[in-house]
């Protein structure tokens, strides 16, 4: 079967999947993205067991799971609609001072488990950055989608694909952009594969998806916004969206390999799925708040 097939039979699958727990929202949404953190973080930590670098595994894991669920359950309880499992109410106001605790318990936890020959500085910082980068940022897709409504609505649902279509089509754009214009590349070192011409091409398919989008899926459910403001925000999320995919890029590079994974047929790792989003999802709910979008 064909690298291009298995891509299509994915999203096939995926995306009416990704629509209907979306819009189910609740524990299942939450669980998605830790699943999803998870995955994540796994394979950045093998990226850097090839580097000889041994992030405390266990440790990282569990703070990726953690993430998500408690940014669903700081996101999550004040809309009203059905309630987490009971949180005190003190965790609500404290819950910055709370998340200090992540690299205290892993420099702790270096302090124990490495000694200074094993790299413990190195150590420590991929495991706090495993969680940070492939957990925490696609967690601020529940923050989106709880700004937007607490409850199982269209609304919410369409305003979280917003950024998630912008992506996919940018990436798209600037695969045919880059095949049928080729040109000087755009980052040799790091993607050999990206033309300038490609970035372009993306960037003017993430506009087009964007103001499309509105009138199709955000006007009848009473989210629509301006033309132009559309179109700013689906330019600065193609801009994200291609610096995500390149940051991802580097990452690999370092110990060369082309897939951070085989996990997902045709697409390769989690991370080469949503390297781009990574960026895309946290850029998107503050572009939504600075709008007043959300």
């Amino acid at each position: 079967m064909s690298n291009n097939v298995q891509r299509v039979l994915v999203a096939a699958v995926g995306i009416p999947l990704a629509l209907g727990v979306v819009w189910y929202g609740g524990l299942p949404l939450a669980l998605l993205v830790s699943l999803v953190g998870f995955l994540g973080t796994r394979e950045l930590f093998d990226i850097a067991e090839r580097t000889g670098v041994r992030p405390m595994r266990t440790l990282g894991l569990f703070l990726a799971v953690l993430a998500p669920l408690a940014t669903w359950m700081l996101a999550y309880a004040p809309t009203g609609d059905v309630r987490p499992p009971p949180i005190p109410v003190w965790f609500f106001s404290q819950w910055p001072l709370i998340l200090t605790a992540a690299p205290i318990v892993v420099l702790a936890a270096a302090l124990w488990r490495r000694s200074p020959t094993e790299r413990p500085l190195a150590a420590t910082a991929v495991t706090l950055f495993g969680p940070l980068y492939c957990s925490v940022l696609p967690a601020t897709l529940l923050v989106l989608r709880y700004s937007a409504d607490g409850s199982r609505s269209w609304a919410a649902t369409w305003l979280v694909f917003f950024p998630l279509a912008v992506t996919w089509l940018c990436d798209s754009f600037a695969m045919w952009g880059g095949k049928l214009f080729g040109g000087p590349k755009l980052a040799p070192i790091v993607s050999p594969g990206k033309t300038r011409s490609g970035a372009l091409s993306g960037l003017v398919g993430g506009v087009v998806t964007a103001v499309v989008f509105v009138p199709l899926a955000l006007e009848p459910v009473g989210r629509g916004f301006p033309v132009l403001t559309a179109a700013l925000i689906g330019l600065i999320l193609s801009i994200a969206a291609q610096v995500g995919d390149l940051a991802e890029s580097l990452l690999k590079r370092e110990v060369g390999v082309k897939d951070s994974s085989h996990l997902i047929p045709g697409h390769g790792g989690v991370l080469d799925r949503f390297d781009s989003l990574y960026f895309v999802l946290p850029t998107a709910t503050l572009l939504f708040r600075a709008f007043g979008v959300i």
